[in-house]
């Protein structure tokens, strides 16, 4: 294995790969941009291996190691790291598959770097779960079953050449399937600009009475299939890592200018002593720890993400809300983390403190 794969949290590779993502992370806030080059410089590190079991070439990393990855990953620059989760949420799920034909034909490709695909799951989870009808049908054929419907939330569909989507029959058994992206009746509209992160490419996937074959089938039908093996995680700890990520690169360039300003110093203090004890709380759940519920630590990561990098705006003031600072850039970033597979008690008790009231 080359030296320059990334075989654990601590290898000097990973702050080398993080210092290249950093430099080109401005490039993405231009229209229509991809972080196909930053995905290619994962690629050759091995990041894309760390999510997969050894069988299957993978480097099979423990969840406390891979948080520790996506922790720097994320402070060098988050919109890559967004991508990566939906990426590797696709290949856990292919992985977990009882479909030794599927795992085979998709995972090496996909460990190399060589192949894209994501997951359209979260109709099935978090969002429009309020409709009496599923957002995504799904009826049995003879050889397969047919979809109708979208998935509304898709990152990076436009450059996938499979996506892990859900669909529910009218009662309620689910499936998943490893769905091609060239099979007809699959659209996929240019991707809408976001308040941040728009390069991820993230918006709807249409699917027009397409006809999947069985073999493509991931896991199903059952009840609530995203319950189903240790497949992608949607929200937890995964969420949380990347909102202390993102609110670490904004410590960081506080502590920075404060070195020249000390009125800075106090705020820069207490927000470090702040990321040090949710941090701490994050790597003991990762550990199997029961430092808080997850649910909790998503709360308050969700709050210091925004308190941390609307605190770099502030020093750096009017600089910083020119276009191209990264401190307007994280703060628009952390917006994200109120929609990004947000549970409604997660949700509450941050429109809580937003509103002043004590929960």
């Amino acid at each position: 294995m080359p030296s320059r794969h990334i075989t654990s949290p601590e290898s000097p590779s990973l702050d080398v790969l993080c210092s290249q993502l950093v430099e080109l992370a401005p490039k993405l806030e231009l229209p229509g941009e991809w972080p196909a080059e930053q995905l290619r410089l994962c690629g050759e590190a091995g990041v894309f291996e760390w999510f997969a079991p050894r069988e299957f070439g993978g480097q099979g990393w423990s969840e406390a190691a891979v948080v520790r990855g996506y922790l720097k990953l994320s402070a060098a620059c988050l919109t890559t790291t967004f991508v990566i989760t939906q990426r590797s949420g696709a290949m856990s799920r292919i992985a977990a598959s009882d479909n030794e034909w599927v795992r085979m034909a998709l995972l090496p490709a996909l460990l190399s770097g060589n192949s894209f695909a994501t997951v359209g799951i979260s109709h099935l989870t978090t969002s429009r779960q309020h409709l009496s009808q599923p957002v995504m049908r799904v009826t049995e054929r003879e050889g397969g079953f047919v979809l109708d419907g979208y998935s509304p939330w898709v990152t990076g569909g436009e450059h996938a050449e499979h996506i892990v989507m859900g669909g529910s029959f009218a009662s309620p058994p689910q499936i998943l399937v490893a769905l091609p992206t060239k099979l007809p009746g699959v659209r996929i509209p240019t991707a809408p600009d976001l308040v941040a992160l728009t390069a991820s490419r993230t918006g709807p996937v249409y699917c027009d009475q397409v006809f999947v074959e069985r073999k493509w089938l991931l896991a199903g039908p059952v009840p609530e299939v995203m319950k189903q093996g240790a497949g992608a995680k949607t929200g937890g700890l995964q969420t949380s890592t990347l909102a202390i990520g993102l609110a670490t690169a904004a410590v960081e360039f506080l502590e920075r200018e404060a070195t020249n300003q000390k009125d800075l110093v106090a705020p820069a203090t207490a927000l470090r002593a702040e990321l040090t004890s949710l941090t701490a709380n994050l790597l003991a759940l990762a550990d199997g720890q029961e430092a808080c519920t997850a649910s909790d630590l998503r709360a308050r990561a969700n709050s210091f993400a925004l308190r941390a990098t609307q605190a770099s705006l502030a020093a750096a003031k009017g600089a910083g809300f020119v276009a191209g600072h990264p401190a307007g850039r994280w703060c628009r970033e952390a917006l994200f983390f109120l929609v990004w597979s947000c549970p409604q008690g997660v949700l509450n008790t941050n429109l809580c403190e937003l509103a002043g009231i004590e929960v």
